[in-house]
């Protein structure tokens, strides 16, 4: 679920960043970059490791900025394929279920990876498991056991200015997460695990 990646980039120190400790600067300024971010293909950043190699600052010659090129490690959140995770559902839709831990919301479990004889109550709004003549919910903000079977990755449109109220505003676009998993809940022990203690 979590790896750890090797990343290079500049980082820039402002004057008013002068009284810390160098490392801690640092630090500040490439999780105040990385963390809850994004990086396609990589994962989501959650905060710096350690860092490796860090280079002599250079000072900017116009805006007194330190300038340090810095190699470091960072903590992602990746699940592997296959791999079982807990979170909690969020949503119920009749298209399937999605699920959300305290730092990731963007979980997808398709109904085709439910388990059989599962059906969605369009009155209650949630979906039903029925297992031995026995009716199991999948009720909301339960905690539930899921597998990973796939990964998604959007790759986000740079925004635009604000429009001016005169001209004709395009449509808005569905938000479509950056990265997102997508899950299974199909197998025996998968699902709420209360029904299998």
């Amino acid at each position: 679920m979590w790896i750890i990646t090797k990343i290079a980039d500049l980082v820039q120190l402002a004057p008013r960043d002068f009284n810390k400790p160098s490392i801690e600067a640092i630090e500040d300024k490439l999780n105040e970059k990385y963390a809850n971010k994004v990086i396609p293909n990589i994962g989501l950043c959650v905060c710096v490791w350690d860092i490796t190699d860090a280079s002599e600052g250079l000072i900017g010659q116009y805006d007194g900025y330190v300038n340090i090129n810095v190699e470091f490690h960072m903590v992602v959140f990746r699940p592997h394929k296959d791999e079982v995770i807990h979170a909690s559902i969020k949503e119920s839709t009749p298209e399937g279920i999605r699920l959300c831990t305290p730092f990731f919301n963007d979980i997808w479990i398709p109904s085709s990876e439910l388990p059989e004889n599962t059906q969605f109550v369009e009155a209650e709004g949630l979906w039903v498991w029925n297992s031995d003549d026995v009716q199991l919910y999948f009720d909301l903000n339960e905690i539930v056991r899921f597998r990973v079977i796939d990964e998604k990755w959007q790759v986000q449109p740079p925004t635009k200015p604000n429009e001016s109220a005169d001209s004709d505003a395009p449509t808005k676009t569905k938000y479509q997460a950056p990265y997102s998993i997508v899950g299974s809940m199909s197998t025996p022990g998968l699902g709420n695990y209360m029904w299998w203690e």
